[in-house]
């Protein structure tokens, strides 16, 4: 003990302190399933349950709930292939936010209604009666979504007027259907319910990851955990979430949009064949028409990785930037 207070002594009396590191936010995780009714009309409607897998550091204020693309689950938030890189949940966790990964209707934990009652909007809905679950407990909410999720996420914002921010990964409003539509003829049945379907077996690293580099560990992962989405949650998807109908007019709170070289939704020059993601200050003014009612609209471009972007080397650089929003807004 003596030594240490000498040797502190002589560290003040050149100049030089020392501050302790703080350490690292404690992180409780739980399973959470709440109880939701979705269905085609108010008349028509099914009791179901949403799975999801609620993360948080103490004393954390803020939640973002995660929504995964099609044919992903909750653990594409979540990633077990090198997840000190790829894992956005121990990112966000790690910067004092709490997370809840949610499995979309039909997926991993959650129940399975029929297909036909799958829908972009529905699936909104039973993410608004779980974000009904988190208030009061965090003082800020944040929905956000991959792909088809990032729809979900779009709808849920401007329907129901209940979170703080809408975070939108892997998705814009121009949709590239020369390189979507390949994608989805690739896809299989997955279950005696034909609405729901599945990727082909090798056919995920040129759906998702390309260009970015083919690393053997992640897209095993990714091949692993593959789940389905139902066809019926492209419809909604479509109509409410591009040039036609576009629901994001409705959004009023901060919108966050992070993509990747994606060739689904960035255009290589053709109207309409995409947005331009060039970078972030083209792809907010090709986008920005989409959201007029919103008070701030941040972009990020993150170069080097195809349309599933928590798998990318260099994810780490868009999970900071989103970090940095959430607690900006």
């Amino acid at each position: 003990m003596r030594f240490r207070r000498l040797c502190a002594a002589a560290l003040l009396a050149t100049g030089i302190t020392l501050t302790p590191t703080p350490a690292t936010a404690a992180v409780s995780c739980q399973d959470v399933n709440t109880p939701v009714s979705v269905g085609l009309t108010p008349l028509i409607q099914s009791q179901e349950t949403m799975y999801g897998k609620l993360c948080v550091p103490t004393g954390a204020q803020t939640v973002q709930v995660l929504i995964p693309g099609g044919t992903y689950d909750n653990t594409y938030w979540d990633i077990g292939y090198d997840p000190s890189t790829r894992s956005y949940v121990r990112s966000q966790n790690a910067a004092g936010i709490a997370t809840l990964a949610l499995d979309r209707l039909g997926t991993g934990k959650s129940s399975k209604p029929l297909s036909a009652l799958v829908t972009a909007s529905t699936q909104a809905s039973a993410v608004h009666q779980v974000i009904k679950t988190l208030k009061p407990r965090f003082s800020k909410v944040i929905v956000a979504g991959h792909s088809i999720g990032s729809a979900m996420a779009m709808i849920e914002a401007g329907t129901y007027h209940d979170v703080d921010g809408v975070l939108v990964t892997g998705f814009t409003h121009k949709m590239n259907y020369v390189t979507v539509v390949p994608v989805l003829a690739n896809m299989i049945p997955a279950r005696l319910d034909l609405g729901y379907l599945t990727t082909m077996p090798d056919t995920r690293y040129n759906s998702f990851h390309k260009p970015g580099p083919l690393v053997s560990g992640a897209i095993s992962f990714d091949e692993s955990t593959k789940d389905v989405f139902a066809v019926t949650e492209a419809v909604d998807t479509i109509l409410l979430n591009t040039v036609i109908i576009p629901i994001s007019r409705n959004i009023t709170v901060p919108v966050m949009i992070v993509v990747g070289n994606d060739t689904h939704f960035c255009s290589s020059g053709l109207p309409l064949m995409g947005s331009d993601c060039s970078s972030a200050a083209a792809l907010k003014a090709d986008e920005g028409q989409f959201f007029p009612a919103v008070p701030r609209l941040d972009t990020y471009v993150l170069n080097g990785y195809g349309h599933s972007i928590n798998y990318a080397p260099n994810a780490p650089d868009y999970h900071s930037a989103v970090a940095q929003w959430s607690k900006g807004i």
